[in-house]
């Protein structure tokens, strides 16, 4: 079964070693806080549970906990009874002690009244904060396939501001919608998306995201040419198909014998190729002829196509033109 683009960048990111510690406490912060819940076992008596889809997820809850606090959380695996009936995976502090330790140590009571970037100092920190928000409740859309679309869904409203002011104070821009009984923080510009990527230490997702953002220029490219290139072609055929048009009503009036040898010469040249454009006819022309030239003469066969005159009419026309012609030609 193929592996999502989503499930393919938080394999990417569970696989990320952190040294410090300040930055695994962060991202167990942001996981539990977007994920997690506290489940009432008793009178005084509750139990901190975070649930996930992948194993590689629970997995690495299960090692930064045992790593930051000495604790190992009892993970339990459950088969989902609707749609996909996918596994999930529920990572479990049943002890009230150790889950209110955890809590405390973390800071996620003050995140209410504070902003995440005054609980965590340090940049290291936020970028990794950003990453257990996207590990537990982000999405990613494929590039490839859809539009660009980044989100980290949460149930709390005053966490999903902590979110957008953590991105804005990275100069990321990002929006807040309502969804069933979720906050989703969103990005949809490309080039943000990508470096949310890189600083959540998904490089292999941005290299992805940015190749198809790259096939995806070119193909848009590649389609307005096309498309400029097939309307020209249109274009060309139309007028060709016009100027045929006035030529022949012009033969059926037997106006074409009394056509000077010019234009008599351009519009046998277009009866014989229907479908050459015109710097093609000009090069056909003995001697060759201009674009221009060739343009100049096909308009004045339609003029005198549309005019409805006789051959008479049309040698008389041809003769004044050519006295006048004459006639400018001495006085320059």
């Amino acid at each position: 079964m193929a592996i999502s683009f989503t499930a393919a960048i938080k394999s990417e990111l569970c696989r990320l070693e952190m040294s410090r510690s300040c930055c695994c406490r962060a991202e167990l912060a942001a996981f539990i806080t977007t994920n997690g819940n506290l489940q009432l076992m008793g009178r005084r008596q509750y139990a901190l549970n975070i649930v996930t889809e992948h194993a590689y997820i629970a997995r690495r809850l299960y090692v930064l906990l045992k790593r930051e606090f000495g604790i190992a959380p009892v993970i339990m695996v459950r088969k989902k009874a609707r749609l996909r009936k996918n596994l999930s995976y529920l990572v479990k502090i049943a002890q009230a002690s150790q889950a209110e330790e955890i809590v405390r140590a973390l800071g996620i009571v003050e995140a209410r009244n504070k902003r995440i970037e005054e609980i965590f100092h340090r940049p290291c920190c936020q970028r990794a904060y950003l990453r257990g928000c996207f590990l537990a409740g982000g999405s990613v859309s494929d590039p490839r396939v859809n539009g660009y679309h980044l989100e980290i869904a949460t149930e709390l409203r005053f966490h999903a501001e902590n979110i957008r002011s953590l991105l804005a104070h990275m100069d990321l821009k990002s929006g807040i919608v309502p969804r069933k009984q979720q906050h989703v923080v969103y990005l949809k510009d490309s080039e943000q998306i990508a470096t949310l990527l890189t600083l959540m230490g998904s490089h292999q997702g941005r290299l992805a995201l940015e190749n198809a953002r790259i096939y995806k220029e070119i193909r848009n490219t590649v389609n307005r040419l096309v498309n400029c290139e097939t309307a020209n072609v249109n274009k060309t055929v139309a007028a060709a198909q016009r100027q045929v048009a006035a030529i022949k009503r012009l033969a059926a009036q037997g106006g074409l014998e009394s056509l000077n040898p010019r234009l008599r010469q351009v519009a046998r040249l277009r009866l014989e190729y229907p479908e050459a454009s015109l710097e093609e006819l000009g090069q056909a022309a003995n001697p060759p002829l201009s674009k221009s030239a060739v343009n100049y003469r096909l308009r004045r066969l339609m003029e005198l196509a549309g005019k409805d005159l006789t051959p008479r009419e049309i040698y008389s026309i041809m003769a004044k033109k050519h006295e006048g012609e004459k006639l400018w030609q001495k006085e320059k």
